[in-house]
């Protein structure tokens, strides 16, 4: 069964540009550090499941465009580097606390700025529609992919 997803990135960091010019236009979707983002990649992620590819905490935030998962969840490298601000010292590689799974960008839409997407009646309960939202690794309801990718990205 596929799954739906919103996975935020800071295009300053990683941004959909960058992915598209990595081999295979595939990024491993690493430094995410919230227990729940975390639990959706380990439980839930499988290869195969659409992701909006969203570019946040800059100027104009918003979906920049679709994506999918290539790989399932596995260690996060960085949580093992002393020098990364990702690293973890309570993790080790025999006992992990985090993980990332590999992302393969599809196409890159115009920017969906989330402006337009709280504009949209249809899209009210959208998890990154919600107020206090903070995480970088949403679920999205089938019927939400739809309608966007559908009416607003067509």
């Amino acid at each position: 069964m596929t799954r739906y997803w919103l996975m935020k990135t800071e295009p300053s960091v990683v941004g959909i540009d960058d992915v598209l010019a990595m081999p295979n236009q595939t990024v491993d979707w690493w430094g995410v550090r919230n227990y729940q983002a975390r639990n959706f990649m380990r439980d839930q992620m499988s290869v195969g499941d659409k992701v909006f590819f969203y570019h946040s905490n800059c100027a104009e935030p918003g979906i920049a465009g679709l994506a999918e998962v290539v790989k399932k969840a596995y260690p996060d490298r960085t949580q093992f580097d002393p020098a990364s601000k990702y690293f973890d010292p309570k993790s080790s590689p025999e006992n992990p606390r985090w993980v990332n799974v590999d992302v393969r960008v599809v196409k890159k839409t115009r920017l969906l700025g989330l402006a337009e997407l709280r504009a949209q009646p249809e899209l009210v309960h959208m998890r990154i529609l919600q107020r206090g939202n903070r995480l970088s690794i949403t679920p999205v309801d089938p019927a939400e992919w739809k309608f966007i990718v559908e009416r607003l990205l067509k």
